[in-house]
């Protein structure tokens, strides 16, 4: 049997997937994994009821933009202290754990919990995604050829984009890595579609960080009283609830497992995701003050625009672009899409039907995937697609959106987005918004 190099890359991606697959416990019919916000591992969207996955036959992509983020990653500095104050608390406490009787989901404290967990940089399921979608967008794309990469200068940016061309280009990368490859600083002085907010001094990070601290003082306070219940003498703090959570989100992100995803109950998770949604709308979404989002994120539509219309002459088949969950999420305000009303509180209670979820929108290692495609039957004139973690989202803000696939007429979507498209950073839009 002659075996094609397509077989061998489908082998590839399906050892990929296999091993980047997160441990769950047996008998537990809750997907954790799929409720950790911003730092969920990367899965794959749900397709919007209606729409179709697949184009047309008749249809071909002619055009794409890609939007990604970096993959998995250790925990920030910041978010990092919370897991080692956990650990103290609990090494201190070894005496009383050790006398408890403790449930089956605790037992494992009986061992001591320790953490080998970095901060910042990507962790190897990370880079394991990031080559496993190189190769699945060569395969997707086989008709369009990229020739540049770039990327937000970034450590964790910076190295999801070489996977990701490892992946994509192969062995050929290491000769292109030199002459292909390119950063755009992310610094309070450089103008930048992957990181707006930077260089727009209104904007703060307070804006979504209050209010997590608000929701934090009513959701975490149960949790830590239930768990002293299991833990007597161990007098775990709010902070420490919180540090266990982000154990449970960054163990996964890290080593594919983690004990203490299991020790808290699907309401408790679900109240932490909730947090997680606040943050990025607080700061990168609708909860930031009007107009902020969608000025900062109109910069990454003005480059859709752009390029799909080739108004600078000098539109390339693929664009290769890596940023973070702040880059995608900042672009879907700007389009209106996600858009919860009333808008998401810190006071609660969280809606479950919310449109705004970051599990789906922004896990580690999203994919925003802009399609231009043309038809000989099915439509008339090159059509707009947006395409989210593999499924399409369909961009309500046309005027004239396709209720199949979600798409809009190319034409239609320039329009439909002209405040977006004709601002640009530094205009008399931006500096009355950012106070430049």
């Amino acid at each position: 049997m002659k075996v094609t190099l397509l077989d061998l890359s489908a082998a590839l991606v399906a050892l990929a997937s296999a091993s980047t697959s997160v441990a769950r416990p047996r008998g537990h019919h809750f997907d954790y994994a799929a409720h950790l916000g911003n730092l969920s591992p990367y899965l794959k969207a749900p397709v919007p009821n209606g729409i179709q996955e697949t184009l047309p036959e008749d249809c071909t992509v002619d055009q794409v933009m890609l939007m990604h983020r970096h993959g998995s990653r250790y925990p920030l500095a910041s978010e990092l202290v919370f897991i080692t104050n956990l650990v103290a608390t609990l090494g201190n406490s070894s005496a009383a754990i050790q006398k408890a009787h403790l449930p089956e989901n605790l037992q494992f404290l009986k061992d001591g919990y320790t953490s080998t967990l970095g901060h910042d940089d990507l962790t190897a399921p990370g880079r394991l995604q990031l080559f496993e979608h190189g190769v699945n967008f060569r395969l997707k794309y086989p008709q369009l050829q990229a020739n540049s990469i770039l990327a937000g200068l970034q450590d964790r940016v910076v190295e999801s984009a070489q996977w990701f061309a490892q992946g994509y280009f192969g062995r050929s990368w290491a000769t292109l890595n030199a002459t292909e490859f390119s950063t755009i600083a992310e610094n309070s002085a450089t103008p930048s579609w992957i990181t707006p907010m930077n260089t727009c001094k209104n904007w703060q990070y307070a804006y979504g960080n209050n209010a997590t601290i608000g929701w934090g003082t009513i959701y975490l306070p149960p949790i830590a009283k239930r768990l002293n219940k299991l833990l007597p003498g161990v007098d775990l703090t709010n902070d420490n609830v919180h540090g266990a959570l982000y154990a449970c989100a960054y163990d996964l992100a890290a080593h594919g497992v983690s004990p203490w995803c299991d020790v808290f109950t699907q309401s408790e998770i679900e109240d932490f995701e909730y947090e997680l949604d606040l943050l990025m709308d607080g700061a990168f979404g609708y909860n930031l003050p009007s107009p902020m989002g969608p000025v900062l994120g109109g910069l990454l539509v003005q480059k859709v625009v752009e390029r799909f219309t080739n108004s600078t002459g000098s539109a390339q088949p693929v664009y290769l672009e890596f940023g973070h969950d702040t880059t995608i999420d900042l672009a879907l305000t700007a389009l209106g899409l996600a858009k919860d009303s009333p808008p998401l509180s810190a006071k609660g209670p969280v809606p479950h039907n919310r449109k705004f979820r970051t599990t789906r929108q922004v896990p580690f290692a999203a994919q925003m995937v802009w399609e231009k495609f043309s038809c000989t039957k099915s439509f008339s004139g090159p059509q707009v697609r947006l395409v989210l973690n593999e499924a399409p989202l369909p961009l309500v803000g046309c005027k004239n959106v396709d209720g199949r696939y979600g798409s809009c007429a190319l034409d239609d979507f320039v329009s439909s987005n002209a405040d977006s498209a004709q601002h640009s950073w530094g205009d008399a839009r931006w500096n009355a918004t950012c106070g430049n």
